[in-house]
């Protein structure tokens, strides 16, 4: 006997209600609902199902998100990539904090990679100018006004969150976590599973910032009690505010283990626009 569809488990008439009716959305509010999804292409992503022509206009979209950001930063050489708030202004300690790690990631030979927008990410590409080293970022496209902050060599705007974060961890070799909100702790969270489930060897984790994560480091010393993570995932994570022990982490987690992989950086194609980043060789 075929199993009941959802509508076949509605309750019959005079049965008690477990929830109150819900009223049908007016076409004024199925007008405003369609709007707000045509505003961005990830929310119409997102939206659930769609005609079955969008739905393909839409995955050429992703598509197109992924074959910008590989051409974008197919040639910037290893990178360091730096995660945190957009909202920290010039005169915070951890803007300053940011653009020192910055500076230092250069002077290792790294590429400084951000998410390209103001804030923390602004303070480490800064550093890295600051250092005379590239300075790359992959933006994203918001309801509200984003532009790439004025210290990249290059850079890439994305339409779609999952495909930039899958950029700004492709390219590099090392994660430095400053203190940031949902989006910083998505980011973190994602590179700390993708190496805990093999996905990516272990690229050193650096979470600085040790006034503003208290909480969040006793949080994964629960779920290690509580057996959801095993010990050695904590051994990923490098706790400091400390550049030269970041630095020291890096050099030993990131150079010694991968090197710095120059040979991996592809020759470009003046032929197809591609064109290297300054010293990226």
């Amino acid at each position: 006997m075929p199993a009941p569809t959802l509508l076949d488990r509605e309750p019959a008439p005079g049965a008690a209600a477990t929830s109150p009716p819900t009223a049908p959305a007016t076409p004024a509010e199925i007008h405003a609902d369609e709007k707000f999804c045509e505003q961005l292409e990830d929310r119409a992503l997102l939206s659930g199902p769609n005609r079955r022509l969008r739905d393909l206009q839409l995955l050429y979209g992703v598509a197109k998100d992924f074959i910008l950001g590989f051409r974008a930063l197919h040639f910037v050489g290893p990178c360091i990539t730096v995660f945190g708030s957009a909202r920290f202004a010039e005169d915070h300690p951890y803007y300053k904090l940011a653009r020192d790690m910055g500076a230092a990631i250069a002077k290792m030979g790294f590429t400084v990679l951000t998410g390209g927008g103001p804030g923390i990410m602004e303070a480490a590409n800064r550093g890295a100018k600051d250092a005379g080293g590239r300075s790359v970022g992959c933006n994203i496209r918001l309801p509200f006004e984003q532009s790439h902050n004025p210290y990249l060599d290059r850079w890439v705007t994305m339409e779609h969150f999952f495909v930039r974060k899958t950029l700004l961890i492709k390219y590099s070799y090392g994660f430095i976590i400053m203190p940031g909100g949902f989006g910083t702790m998505d980011e973190m969270f994602e590179a700390l599973t993708l190496i805990q489930t093999k996905k990516l060897k272990n690229f050193p984790i650096v979470i600085m910032g040790a006034e503003f994560w208290p909480e969040m480091r006793h949080f994964m010393e629960h779920m290690l009690k509580g057996a959801t993570i095993s010990p050695e995932d904590l051994d990923l994570i490098k706790w400091t505010d400390s550049v030269e022990e970041a630095v020291a982490h890096l050099q030993e987690k990131a150079v010694k283990q991968f090197g710095l992989r120059r040979y991996r950086v592809p020759q470009s194609n003046p032929l197809l626009g591609e064109k290297t980043l300054e010293g990226a060789h």
